[in-house]
């Protein structure tokens, strides 16, 4: 009798157990081995490498491809998406780009190219099965110029675009730099960033260290011991080589290969739902996202009201409850 009553509490406890949640079944999946990682050839002119991704979710009406900034950076510090998405029912993917992160890093530099990466992010969208009923592409700073880059190209292929901490011109991202963030600056101290500048010092721990209070206060506004590990990790790991030859040396404006790029007066042509998003102590000037989504066809404009460069830590509540607002709103056709 007691392999009976406890057969009967067995089935009885089954009967009562929730049912296992359809946003985490990975039944049929073909990433579910791994948990969510997917390894994407990406054909290139040298030759095909392997780009890391990572699913998280399902949801077969909001897919989030989310591009990291840099260049050079992986995917780390969108990792506090997983304190919201989930709750939120969005599906979502991170992904280090080729060079970065946990991505190949072949010894080419012919590759950091802009049109190249665009290329990049279309063969990953068609090996994750993306598409216009489903496909929410968010990038953040490099990200959001690469995002911007994508739509002017394949916006026929996107359901929601965001445009996070990134204007659409680096000449105007530079003149902002001078006019507005170097004369706040201490003077003594960005006139020897200068100097290390010119003397092609700035892999030394002395420019490091004279760009911490600007960092402070307009890339993540928190002491440096609060730094997130995540953002500390990414730092830490970032393809300098990659992000100096196409940044330059530091978040003081652009100074590489991407210094002319300019596409604020093709914003007009996007007619994706877009959402432009920045901090009011942003490195990028948050007048001119405000005017960008005034250029877009359908766009709206967030500042976060005590974000910087990074406001999805510093201004996160505001930054992630925003971002789920539009991703939200564009899948109930209410944008």
């Amino acid at each position: 009798m007691k392999w009976l009553l406890a057969a009967i509490v067995m089935v009885l406890g089954c009967a009562h157990a929730p049912a296992r949640s359809a946003y985490f079944e990975t039944t049929g999946r073909d990433d579910a081995a791994t948990g969510g990682i997917k390894l994407i050839p990406i054909t290139t002119p040298k030759g095909t490498f392997k780009v890391w991704t990572k699913r998280v979710g399902n949801n077969p009406r909001i897919k989030v491809l989310l591009l990291m900034g840099g260049p050079g950076a992986g995917h780390e510090y969108w990792e506090a998406l997983d304190s919201y998405f989930p709750a939120a029912g969005i599906e979502y993917y991170y992904y280090d780009q080729l060079g970065a992160g946990l991505s190949d890093n072949p010894d080419a530099p012919e590759l950091w190219d802009l049109a190249r990466y665009v290329e990049e992010v279309e063969q990953v969208r068609q090996a994750l099965a993306l598409d216009r009923d489903n496909f929410y592409l968010v990038g953040i700073s490099w990200g959001g110029l690469l995002a911007t880059e994508y739509a002017l190209k394949y916006q026929q292929h996107l359901k929601g675009l965001v445009i996070s901490d990134m204007m659409a011109s680096i000449p105007a991202y530079n003149d902002y730099a001078t006019r507005v963030l170097e004369p706040a600056m201490d003077q003594a101290q960005l006139a020897e960033i200068k100097q290390l500048e010119a003397a092609g010092k700035t892999e030394t721990p002395r420019y490091e260290e004279l760009l911490m209070p600007f960092y402070m206060e307009h890339v993540l506004r928190m002491p440096l011991a609060q730094w997130p590990w995540a953002v500390v990790h990414a730092f830490a790991m970032l393809n300098r080589k990659m992000y100096v030859a196409m940044q330059g040396p530091s978040e003081i404006g652009a100074s590489g290969t991407l210094e002319k790029w300019d596409r604020f007066d093709q914003l007009k042509t996007i007619a994706t739902p877009t959402l432009v998003i920045g901090g009011k102590h942003d490195t990028m000037d948050p007048a001119y996202l405000e005017k960008m989504s005034h250029e877009l066809k359908k766009a709206r404009h967030v500042t976060c009201p005590n974000g910087s460069h990074m406001s999805l830590y510093d201004d996160q509540q505001i930054y992630t409850s925003s971002l789920i607002q539009f991703i939200e709103d564009v899948d109930r056709g209410a944008f």
